[in-house]
């Protein structure tokens, strides 16, 4: 229960931090839509451990491979399964934490919910997981591109105390992929890394916020009252691991404006289309995309594991001390931003797929020739 996700573009992920590996099955891709390893590789070589000096030093090349629902290059329409498996292992690393409940993890809540854990590298609840994730959302990022010339960006906007001055409207994938923190603010990032070097020094950890940006994402995109689009991709986010908080376009900013200052007016621009003058909505109006960018902000917590001597219990109801080992990020932003993004494309995608089957609005665009 609760491993799968979506409607008619549906996603199951499965696999455990350090047993064989970790996977996903995508159901409702499209057929024809020509993709190959390389393409999913790419996204998941920006979520995968080891990569900088200012992430968990687990070696994992994250080498996805293609089970089924792919020939010669093409989705086939029936159910994509891929699977990336795990090398790099050291469960030894936790054997503390047989007993232990590591503090803000979700070692005592799944032995409530269960009574039973895998203690090894969390288990399920470890982000190795997203794995899954990035890989259909790279499927779902080439579905909107092609049909709707949808782009996706993500970024770290902010680490603690230390903020970007980011431009939602102009920021680039290039200017994200610059440095190794993920944030386009390239002085602000120079601080961010040397937070995070200290922190990891420490023993600490931090967190902070990921923004995420959607451009040309098309109008009517959303189904009220259940299925309104802000309230998916909410969902979708903060199942992500260590999510704390979600917004959408002003978010909590906005409750300090007025309506008269909040509200976003409409003007026809040159092209004869009705647009909004400001975006506070974030891209959302009633549910329903209004063909504005649509901007999501996602609050990560600071690492649950960290190396510093905290108070805690055993599954014997004893009290103890526990000082983690093992392979951690001292700050998941970096990331996480590759994360943020496939859950925000699968969310759009889903919805386009629905949109086009209950109003059939949209220029299908086909994915190759049959």
């Amino acid at each position: 229960m609760g491993n799968t996700f979506g409607h008619l573009f549906r996603i199951t992920t499965f696999g455990e931090s350090h047993g064989g590996g970790i996977g996903v099955i995508v159901d409702g891709c499209p057929p024809r839509l020509e993709i190959s390893t390389q393409e999913i590789q790419k996204e998941l070589e920006r979520r995968r451990p080891g990569q900088s000096k200012i992430t968990t030093p687990r070696q994992e090349a994250d080498t996805c491979e293609f089970l089924s629902g792919v020939f010669e290059g093409k989705t086939l329409g029936t159910p994509i399964a891929i699977l990336v498996r795990n090398q790099d292992t050291r469960s030894q690393d936790y054997d503390e934490m047989v007993q232990k409940y590591r503090p803000s993890h979700a070692d005592a809540t799944y032995e409530a919910k269960y009574g039973i854990r895998n203690w090894q590298g969390g288990g399920r609840a470890s982000a190795r997981e997203t794995i899954g994730r990035v890989a259909a959302g790279a499927l779902a990022k080439k579905i909107l591109q092609q049909v709707a010339n949808v782009e996706i960006v993500g970024y770290v906007k902010r680490i603690k105390d230390l903020e970007g001055l980011v431009a939602p409207e102009t920021v680039t994938l290039e200017q994200v992929e610059s440095n190794i923190v993920r944030c386009p603010d390239s002085k602000c990032a120079e601080q961010m890394i040397e937070l995070i070097e200290q922190v990891r020094r420490e023993g600490d950890s931090v967190g902070g916020v990921v923004e995420c940006v959607a451009r040309n994402v098309p109008k009517g995109l959303g189904s009220p009252v259940f299925d309104k689009l802000e309230a998916d991709l909410a969902k979708g986010v903060m199942s992500l691991p260590a999510t704390k908080g979600v917004e959408i376009g002003s978010g909590f900013a906005g409750t300090l404006l007025t309506g008269s200052e909040h509200n976003d007016e409409f003007y026809i621009n040159s092209q004869d289309e009705i647009r909004t003058q400001t975006n506070h909505s974030g891209g959302i109006q009633g549910g329903i995309s209004n063909g504005e960018n649509v901007i999501i902000r996602a609050a990560f917590k600071p690492t649950a594991t960290i190396r510093k001597e905290q108070r805690t219990v055993t599954n014997k109801r004893e009290e103890t001390v526990l000082a983690a080992k093992g392979r951690h990020d001292p700050c998941v932003l970096p990331r996480a931003v590759p994360m943020v993004e496939a859950m925000v494309a699968i969310v759009l995608c889903d919805h386009l797929l629905r949109h086009q089957g209950q109003c059939n609005t949209l220029v299908t665009v086909p994915f190759s020739a049959a």
